[in-house]
């Protein structure tokens, strides 16, 4: 595995069936992990349509990690319902933290990133424009280009403590 792509789901606070088939592991809204139905090593090789399709035109060797929430997310002024909490961004940071340990992938932009940021520098794939994350209720002074900065700060917090 080469990549951590981080996401929300743009539903609820819980992962339903579909969300499990696109990501290796959500987190709900109390910060409890959901493995996916797929395992990250499902997405060693992508040419057998049996993988977590979670990033249009990145899934190889991606882990995909996703928060649930964010349904209905127009913009920082109107963030619709279900956003993420603080517990729920927390975990996710540990997780990730965790699976860069396991899999030995360095906390840079080019191996944790959002798929915001994924998107911004791929822009011929189906990635490009996607929102996620472009905001983060918990910590809302951020602004869309600092978010993915602040998580691999906070994953490198998680991974030295």
């Amino acid at each position: 595995m080469k990549r951590i792509i981080i996401h929300w789901t743009g539903g609820i606070w819980k992962p339903n069936e579909h969300e499990r088939e696109c990501y290796h592991y959500l987190i709900d809204a109390t910060g409890k992990k959901h493995e996916g139905i797929f395992k990250p090593e499902d997405n060693e090789n992508c040419y057998d349509g049996k993988y977590a399709q979670h990033i249009g035109g990145g899934n190889t060797g991606s882990i995909g990690v996703a928060l649930c929430g964010m349904f209905r997310y127009n913009n920082r002024f109107d963030i619709g319902i279900y956003p993420l909490t603080k517990i729920q961004c927390e975990a996710a940071f540990k997780l990730i933290s965790e699976l860069c340990k396991k899999y030995d992938i360095k906390i840079t932009p080019e191996t944790v990133l959002t798929h915001y940021e994924f998107g911004k520098s791929h822009p011929k794939t189906s990635s490009y424009g996607k929102p996620d994350i472009t905001f983060l209720p918990p910590y809302s002074y951020l602004e869309a280009d600092e978010i993915g900065n602040f998580i691999r700060n906070k994953v490198k917090w998680y991974l030295n403590n």
